[in-house]
């Protein structure tokens, strides 16, 4: 990883949309913000999150996307997607995300994160996207953008260096979790022993696999 770095963080309110043919309120409108953004436990200052069973949390406190992802999406669908478009709090560029594996953590400005999770397309993203068959290209092209954990509170910022601090024993990419969480009976096996995964897993692990997977 070369010159890894922030290029956007982005926030935003609940706001009305229509999903799936019916009123629903949601968040997925991120737009960067001015300055340094305050990160705790649960997230980013001014951010929210409408659909709290999904989304947010301590598991799901931040979520990060590559630039370059946006910009292999921008040449299939035919339009500019600028930062935040995904719903993603941080845009990077030179990391490489879905390369990166559950348990990874990075240093980002002053605050510590650890990976957790892949993102999977829901049918809110769809709406906002207003793409057909968007859940299904989405899961498809394998490049989720990952959920984190903060590990140290602290401060983010565009322009700020992404530093990788340490990875699992047990290696299992945010590409490859997505496999799991659609029934990849071998890599969810292998995810089930990676530290530092999200504490859903197991629950996941046991509809996957079909048994109690822990």
């Amino acid at each position: 990883m070369t010159n890894a770095r922030v290029v956007s963080v982005n926030v935003g309110p609940e706001a009305d949309l229509v999903v799936g043919g019916k009123p629903a309120r949601t968040a997925i409108d991120k737009r960067p913000a001015g300055g340094p953004v305050r990160v705790g436990r649960l997230g980013l200052d001014g951010d929210e999150y409408a659909d709290k069973e999904n989304h947010g949390g301590t598991e799901q406190a931040v979520y990060a996307y590559a630039r370059e992802d946006l910009d292999w999406w921008v040449e299939r669908l035919g339009c500019e997607l600028r930062n935040g478009q995904f719903g993603e709090n941080i845009t990077t560029a030179g990391l490489d995300i879905s390369g990166a594996v559950i348990g990874e953590t990075w240093r980002v400005g002053t605050a510590v994160f650890q990976i957790t999770s892949p993102r999977i397309p829901c049918i809110t993203f769809q709406s906002w996207m207003d793409e057909e068959h968007w859940v299904k290209s989405f899961a498809a092209a394998g490049r989720p953008g990952a959920y984190l954990r903060v590990l140290e509170p602290g401060t983010v910022s565009a322009g700020d260096e992404a530093q990788v601090l340490g990875r699992p024993a047990g290696r299992v990419t945010v590409t490859e979790s997505m496999r799991a969480y659609y029934g990849d009976h071998d890599v969810m096996r292998r995810l089930l022993e990676v530290e530092g995964r999200g504490e859903k897993w197991d629950l996941i692990g046991q509809r996957v696999l079909g048994t109690a997977a822990v």
